[in-house]
């Protein structure tokens, strides 16, 4: 089965349906439209239209890809249907028959659990559960040729599909596993291909293609990409997706628990890598929830500092707005040191002094409090300037992830004639324990997976509980080292789940996989990063993908939407790691005069 990626994100490239379609043979298209920040742009357009709450973009896309997928005999899987897959799905009804295409559309609901808390009181705009690919697969086996859904899991576009393709069993663990391995590299599109990458230099990334996994029947895959589109697909690039907003060993699903520790990647020919020995098991009785809320309202200010003093500048200009924030619940002051000494242009003489404020009341942080600053321009420090003139408050959103019982959330296939089939939750329903029988531990490790053709032999098991690491001297040659960023051996990837970050390191050789694992402990870690101390950081190792991964829990606050730090999806958390310096093994450096990774 041929199934590929059109959208990773509410906003990516418009052509990429197109290019998809004309670029190579399909069996299932996809479209990842959601993210947390999404769901509250969507609930603020509901607010305003109740008609509306889905991805606009992709029925503008259908009006340029319909015809062209209905050819050729492609079916179209979505979650563009946000808060309102219903809406969506008679939208592209309506596209279809002004365009005289006999094209089937189903759509999957039931994720929407508003009304949710405590009423007003509680300023509720979204709550939806993360759903499943079982829906997904409903409408395909009733012969829908589109398929658009609310929230569900960004693996289920991919395992959804896979399991109608093959008619798996929902406790054919390891195949579904499998797939949403397979469905968790598609789904940010190109980040999969090259786009984002650590080591982006040594590949030719300005336009890097859509990708693509061929599945197989025990949930094997290959990632690859249409040929003749750019950027690459390499062991790395898989390996830096596999990494991405991952948080632990088990990656939890409402289909199966995949295990990470187990998956093992292995060239395959030019931009194509195989993918296999995932081990499954059964999914939790739970299903996450995303919660979005109004949090209230914010404002900023940046002052620019030029020159000398600049210190000193900042501390005037604090000292000067003390009594104007008063009575603001929050505010934050960051100084960027952009500045350089000895400056040839203005602009790198300067440095940034940014003053986030926060409040329930627009009122307080409005344009009477940025106003303020302004009026500060020819009374404070020399050179006295800001970026932007005074703005009104904005309001801003805070996203809570919460779990709530699987069996709680009535999940519905609207077939394409209208037919409403309930989706149970993912796999059969395990036996009730028995009280008098001793508790089951939690199982410390998936099973070895047996050797495959085409794969190096997997790694011990990993344990799935958080491994801080223990420092000293790691294994293989020793000998002397040199001070250098930690980027020249290691690659990154790093982004965020709510208020929590996530940041994965992987190795490209066994040597230096072998100092990687010893070096980079949660106390090195902590180190190289200060704006993670005094945070709860958990770091899990995966030894056939020579990576480890970290989460930082609250770094973002209540995040993205909260615009909590100056990075608020910790995009470049990753890459700030990779910049920093530590000493590292000679040998495993390149020589002083290379600077390539």
């Amino acid at each position: 089965m041929r199934i590929g990626n059109a959208s990773g994100f509410y906003g990516d490239r418009f052509d990429a349906v197109r290019e998809m379609l004309d670029g190579g043979p399909l069996d299932v298209l996809t479209g990842d439209y959601l993210a947390e920040l999404t769901m509250l742009i969507l609930g603020r357009d509901r607010l305003k239209d109740p008609s509306a709450g889905y991805a606009r973009t992709f029925l503008r896309q259908l009006e340029d890809g319909l015809g062209l997928a209905h050819e050729k005999g492609v079916r179209i899987v979505a979650n563009a249907g946000g808060l309102n897959p219903a809406g969506l799905a008679d939208a592209v009804r309506e596209l279809a028959a002004k365009a005289g295409l006999p094209v089937s559309v189903a759509h999957v609901e039931g994720d929407d659990l508003m009304p949710y808390g405590d009423g007003a009181a509680d300023a509720v705009l979204t709550a939806n559960a993360y759903l499943g690919g079982a829906g997904i697969t409903a409408c395909l086996r009733a012969g829908a040729d589109v398929v658009v859904t609310g929230r569900v899991t960004d693996a289920a576009l991919v395992s959804g599909p896979a399991a109608w393709w093959f008619d798996w069993a929902p406790d054919d663990w390891d195949r579904l596993a499998g797939a949403v391995v397979a469905g968790h590299v598609l789904e940010c599109g190109a980040q999969a291909t090259g786009g984002n990458y650590a080591f982006f230099t040594a590949h030719d990334v300005r336009r890097p293609g859509f990708p693509l996994a061929e599945i197989a029947e025990d949930g094997s895959s290959v990632i690859t990409k249409h040929p003749g589109t750019g950027g690459a697909v390499t062991v790395g690039t898989v390996t830096a997706q596999l990494l991405y907003e991952t948080q632990g060993a088990r990656y939890l699903g409402p289909d199966v628990t995949a295990r990470l520790d187990t998956v093992r990647l292995a060239g395959a020919g030019p931009d194509r890598v195989a993918v296999g020995g995932v081990v499954g098991e059964p999914p939790p009785g739970t299903l996450k929830a995303g919660v979005t809320r109004i949090g209230g309202w914010r404002n900023e200010v940046v002052f620019v500092l030029t020159g000398l003093d600049i210190e000193a500048k900042a501390a005037l200009v604090r000292a000067q707005m003390a009594d104007a924030l008063a009575g603001v619940a929050a505010a934050d002051w960051t100084l960027a040191r952009t500045d350089h000494a000895d400056a040839d242009t203005e602009e790198t003489a300067s440095a940034l002094l940014r003053l986030v404020v926060r409040d329930p009341s627009a009122d307080r942080v409005g344009r009477a409090l940025t106003g303020q600053a302004v009026e500060l321009a020819l009374a404070s420090y020399p050179g006295f300037h800001v970026t932007a003139p005074p703005g009104p408050a904005q309001p801003y959103g805070v996203f809570e992830s919460v779990s709530v019982p699987a069996d709680a959330v009535s999940a519905v296939a609207v077939l394409p004639d209208g037919t409403r089939t309930p989706v149970p939750p993912g796999g059969p329903t395990p036996p009730a324990p028995n009280p008098a029988a001793p508790a089951a531990p939690e199982p410390a490790a998936a099973p070895e997976p047996a050797a495959a053709p085409g794969f190096p032999s997997p790694a011990a098991p990993n344990s799935a509980a958080p491994d801080p690491g223990s420092g000293g001297v790691a294994g293989g040659r020793t000998g002397p080292t040199r001070r250098a960023p930690l980027g020249l051996v290691a690659g990154a990837r790093s982004g965020d789940k709510g208020g929590d970050a996530n940041v994965g390191v992987w190795a490209e050789s066994d040597a230096a996989w072998d100092w990687l694992h010893a070096a980079l402990t949660v106390e090195r870690f902590r180190e190289l990063l200060p704006e993670t101390k005094g945070l709860p950081v958990a770091r899990h190792a995966l030894p056939n993908l020579r990576a480890l991964n970290f989460t930082v829990t609250g770094i973002l606050g209540a995040g993205v939407a909260s615009a909590h730090r100056f990075d608020p999806q910790a995009k470049a958390l990753g890459e700030w790691l990779r910049a920093r310096h530590l000493d590292i093994p000679a040998h495993l450096l390149p020589a002083p005069e290379e600077t390539g990774p």
